[in-house]
């Protein structure tokens, strides 16, 4: 048996190929979208894929699993509770994939889902790893607030996290402490909270050391379990719908997106995504466009500020940027929402005010200043003692809370949202609107 795993680093995804070395067949776990990089390891092991295994219906990303049953006529694997509009085979508890030398055991481990399910595999009798999907992270549990009024079976998330509390001490602990843990997410995902940058562990490893795992009451664990979870961004509902039903082809997909001329202009009013650096976009853009600059988490943020009921332009500043922001999008499944994509390289149009951190030092009160970090970086303090909360994800529906008789500031941590944020409230609010950028690491201080 091999075992290959594939990151995404931008979603902190892994997935995963199970090879039988004596039959020369491989099983997927939770393939990412683009199904490229199965087929080239399939080749270079002179395998066939056989079988995908969906954990459950993601909500962070959007799998290629359909595409790879069309490709190669694998079976695809998953929970009955899932009721996947796609061809599949019902994989429930107590059910076993025959792959030459292992055996792929299911085992229900509701908690993150309702419909959720861990895979163990086994060599000669012995359990030599477990798949946990998003159910057993590395230091972590998954999350059980994702399915309230997404996917065929929800559920309240006191109820998930009680499930939880039994899936991990009445099924995943009772494996042998030399299993090997490989989950479906590391470090930066929002699946979870305190998820480690190892990329696997095991059993008894995340018994001394996973917080979630510690001897401790199910009221106890529910109530650390509910606490302090990430933002919810608004494409999650979408991608587990999108996911029930299967995605349509990578390539195709890509392929429909509408390309446009150069400096191409939306009617007035259309949402425009501009993922240009800062630097460009402040020199001279499309009036009311955002901000979001291409880098590791651009499709989170274009999936947490635009809703997946809105179409939208994609804006960049070279045809092949603009490429790859199009399969960043076809990642959580966005690319099905471009009105239209072009570059954009046109001097003047729109452009922003520039921060003067000397003035804003000498008169901090003649500003209003907007602190766009989540709530869980915000419970510790606010950088500046005046500054409204409002998170970045909730920024275009909550503007007008924002008082318009003086010049309003908007900083993060680093300064990579407050670019996003700034640009959001430039169109919605009729005052000068400057984003204090990276100063913030500098000024932060000065003012705690």
């Amino acid at each position: 048996m091999k075992i290959k795993q594939f990151e995404d680093k931008g979603l902190a995804h892994f997935s995963y190929a199970i090879l039988s070395e004596a039959k020369k067949e491989i099983v997927l776990i939770d393939p990412a979208r683009n199904p490229q990089p199965y087929y080239q390891y399939a080749q270079a092991e002179g395998a066939k894929i056989v079988g995908v295994i969906e954990t459950h219906p993601h909500a962070d990303f959007v799998s290629a699993h359909l595409e790879i049953h069309q490709s190669t006529a694998a079976t695809i694997y998953v929970s009955s509770l899932v009721a996947a509009d796609y061809p599949h085979k019902a994989y429930d508890e107590g059910d076993i994939i025959e792959l030459g030398e292992l055996k792929l055991k299911a085992l229900h481990t509701p908690g993150h889902s309702p419909d959720s399910i861990s895979i163990v595999a086994e060599v000669e009798g012995k359990d030599i790893a477990v798949f946990t999907g998003d159910t057993l992270f590395i230091g972590d549990v998954g999350r059980p607030d994702l399915r309230e009024k997404a996917g065929n079976l929800t559920a309240k998330r006191e109820e998930l996290a009680r499930q939880m509390y039994h899936s991990t001490r009445d099924k995943l602990m009772k494996l042998a402490d030399e299993v090997l843990v490989y989950p479906a997410h590391g470090s930066g995902s929002l699946c979870g909270k305190t998820l480690s940058d190892a990329q696997s562990s095991t059993i008894g490893a995340e018994k001394t050391g996973n917080y979630a795992l510690q001897p401790q009451s199910e009221e106890a664990f529910v109530k650390v379990l509910l606490e302090d979870q990430p933002f919810i961004p608004k494409y999650f509902g979408y991608s587990v719908a999108l996911n029930k039903h299967g995605a349509p082809a990578f390539q195709p997909s890509l392929a429909e997106v509408k390309k446009l001329e150069r400096n191409h202009e939306p009617a007035a009013g259309s949402l425009v995504i501009d993922a240009r650096p800062q630097e460009q976009f402040k020199k001279g853009h499309i009036r009311g466009s955002i901000n979001i600059q291409n880098g590791g988490k651009f499709e989170t943020w274009l999936g947490s500020i635009v809703s997946p009921e809105e179409k939208y332009y994609l804006v960049a500043g070279s045809e092949a940027v603009l490429e790859e922001l199009i399969q960043k999008a076809a990642k959580i499944g966005y690319e099905q929402l471009i009105e239209g994509a072009f570059v954009y390289d046109r001097q003047g149009g729109s452009t922003s005010s520039t921060f003067n951190k000397e003035a804003f030092q000498a008169n901090q009160e003649g500003y209003t200043i907007v602190d766009i970090r989540n709530a869980g970086e915000t419970r510790g303090g606010n950088f500046f003692d005046s500054a409204i909360t409002i998170p970045l994800p909730e920024l275009r529906e909550r503007a007008a809370e924002i008082p318009a008789d003086k010049p309003v500031v908007v900083h993060c941590a680093g300064g990579y949202r407050s670019a996003a944020g700034s640009s959001i409230l430039e169109s919605l609010l009729p005052v000068e609107v400057l984003d204090m950028g990276e100063a913030v690491t500098e000024l932060k201080h000065q003012y705690a």
